[in-house]
This record gives structure tokens, sequence and C-alpha cells, in this order.
């Protein structure tokens, strides 16, 4: 009876110390080992569902730390566009703006520049490079009868001081048209802005309204375009911007329009009234001669105005600006230009065919698309930017 006591409690300490002591692993079996690999494979080609991986990855390259060793890119360095522009300054958003023109020029200039020898079949070839870059026929042979003089005289044959002439004798011919716009005095100065159809009148006005605005004066949009659908609602989203009013008619004769903006801008007394007309083409004699008659109404209140007279011209029209400027000039007399979009063109040579044949005061350039790519036009930052 003991002895069978003993074996029973002898049985129940060596269970205890069983489940005491560790287990060991076993040997898997051949059917619970192809179980696993089978849910590890599943697991493995399991397919996340594409909203779900978008945004994992979104996360992860949130999260992700950059390692020394990594490869970074130049655009992962490179800050965005807007931080960039906003940190350059005056000289340099002008040449950004001409690095179209610039980069037209400067292949067949550097090229000739590093021929040494300066003769005649030299300046025949940079005659043409110029042309190529619309400054016009009259105007690029000016800027070669000076070179050839200046170069005679002054006996200059390394190519670096050769272009450095150049660009001195291309700021000479443009600082012909650069007159800023006159110190405004009487109120309320009367900005008349005329353009072909698609020139950028309209962008133009709401740049130019935010430029004056900077310098503190007060200004007051008149709505004179009420042939083109939506042109009023255009003017008015940059008059929102810009916190001015604009004064416009649903239907009405623009002279109208500008008159009674005239009377409200001396009522409140603001500073500045600019006045939007309809686009229009040279060749359209009834519509220009509907700008002359603008031009008398406008006298009617006040017999100086309007004080500025600004023809909006596109850059990408090239050589028609100047066939644009003397139609334009004839029905209304222009007293300045604005050049538009000349950070998307190769025609910046343009401005010194201006300069040439019809040295009209270059007011403003633009030389993008954000509100303050409005520029003074500058003769040295232009030339600069042209010949860098």
């Amino acid at each position: 009876m003991f002895d069978f006591l003993k074996k029973i409690f002898k049985g129940n300490d060596s269970k205890k110390a069983e489940s005491k002591a560790p287990k060991q692993p076993s040997a898997p079996s051949k059917k619970s080992s192809k179980s696993i690999e089978e849910v590890k494979k599943k697991t493995v080609t399991k397919k996340t569902p594409p909203i779900q991986k978008n945004k994992s990855k979104l996360i992860a390259a949130k999260t992700k730390p950059k390692l020394k060793n990594d490869k970074i890119s130049v655009q992962d360095q490179t800050p965005e566009a807007p931080e960039q522009q906003n940190t350059l300054s005056f000289s340099e958003k002008i040449k950004a703006g001409l690095k179209k023109t610039r980069d037209a020029i400067s292949v067949n200039l550097s090229s000739l520049i590093s021929i040494k020898k300066i003769d005649q079949n030299f300046y025949d070839d940079l005659e043409m490079t110029l042309i190529a870059a619309d400054v016009g026929y009259a105007a690029s042979q000016q800027i070669i009868e000076e070179l050839k003089k200046r170069v005679k005289q002054e006996r200059i044959e390394d190519g670096t001081e050769l272009k450095q002439l150049l660009k001195v004798i291309l700021t000479e011919l443009l600082q012909e048209i650069e007159k800023p716009l006159i110190h405004i005095k009487q109120t309320p100065f009367v900005i008349l802005v005329v353009g072909v159809n698609g020139a950028g009148k309209t962008t133009t006005i709401g740049k130019l309204t935010k430029l004056l605005l900077d310098e503190g004066k007060s200004v007051l949009i008149a709505a004179g375009d009420t042939f083109r659908a939506a042109a009023k609602e255009q003017l008015q989203v940059w008059g929102d911007r810009n916190n001015v009013t604009v004064i416009s008619q649903e239907t009405g004769d623009p002279s109208a329009v500008i008159y009674d903006s005239m009377q409200s801008a001396k009522a409140k007394g603001i500073d500045i009234v600019i006045a939007d007309t309809a686009g229009r083409l040279p060749t359209q004699k009834h519509l220009i001669d509907e700008l002359a008659k603008i031009k008398k109404v406008i006298k009617k209140f006040d017999e100086s105005a309007p004080h500025e007279t600004i023809l909006v011209l596109d850059a990408n029209t090239g050589q028609n600006a100047i066939n644009q400027i003397k139609t334009f000039n004839e029905a209304v007399t222009l007293t300045g230009l604005i050049m538009t979009k000349l950070d998307g063109t190769a025609k910046g040579g343009i401005v010194a065919a201006i300069a040439k044949e019809n040295p009209i005061p270059l007011r403003f350039i633009g030389v993008g698309e954000k509100i303050d790519d409005l520029k003074i036009f500058s003769a040295e930052d232009y030339a600069e930017g042209m010949l860098e």
C-alpha cells in the first residue's frame, strides 16, 4: 500500500517539474511546416488596397528621415518657386524674365566672341543675331556702327571687353525710353489704358493698381470695356484682390463709365483713376475712332485729362508692336507703353527697336504672372538681362 502511494506522489512531483522546466521546441511535422510557409506566402503577397497604399506612401515620404548616404536630388534641395521669386532682387527678376531672349542671343554671341578676329564677317554675323532677337534692322544697324567706332577708338581685341562694350551701347539706346511715370500731383490723375485683344490689359491694370497702392496712392478702376463679355467681372476680381472700387455698368457707353468714375474719384478724394478700354486691332478703324471719342468725353470733365495714355503691348508680337504703336498714337497720342509677357518670349529685343523707331517712354515691363511681376523699366537692367 505504502509503496503504491509513494509511486503516486512521485509521479505528481515529476509532472510539476516537467511543467516548470522550459519546453524544448519540437521539430515541426511536414504538415505543420507546409502550413506555416503558406501563411507567410499569403501574408507577403496580400495586396494593399490602392487608396491605403497611396496613403501609406505619402506618410512614409513625410516621416522618413534623410540619411547622409541617401542620394538627394537637386529638386529636394531647391526651395519652392514662390520662395525663390520672393528673394530675387529687382535686377535679378528682370534677368529671369528675359531668360528666353538672352538664350536666343547668347549662343551665337558666345561663338562669335570666341573668334579672335574682329572683322566685317564678325559684324555681319552679330547683326543677324540681333535681328533674330527682334532688335530690328534700324536698331541693329545703329548698334553695329557704334560698336565698330568704339572698338577702333579703344583698340579692343578681347571678346569679354567687346561684350561689355556692346552692353553699354545697348543701354545708351534703351535710355531713350527710360522715363518712369511722372510724379502724380493733380487728382484725380487719369490713366487711360488701350491695346489690342489679348495683350493683357486687364491683368496689367490689376498689377499696376497693386504697384500704385504700394506707393501709397489710392486707386479707382473704371471698367470701360463694355464690348467684351466678362470684362468687368475680370476687373472686379482684380479690384477685390487689391481692395479697390471698380465702377461698371451692365450695358452702357464706355465714355459714360469713365466719366462717372472720374466724378466718383473726385467726390471721394481718390488719387488715381485707371480706365480700361475695349481691345481693338489697329485695322479696326471704327473702334480706333471710338478711342478718340472717349478721350473727348474725358476732357469735358478735366481739360488736362487723360494725364497718361498707356498702350499695353504683348512682347510675343515682335515687330508688329511697331505698327500698333503708330496706329494708336495717331488716334489718342500715347504718353507711355507697358510691355507684357517678356518672360514667355525670345523677342525681347523689340524694346530696342521701339527705342530706335518710336521712342515713346516704356513705363513698365511684365516679367511674370504674379501680381508683383510688373516692374519699372530700367535700361541698364534690361541690357544686362539681354546680354549677361
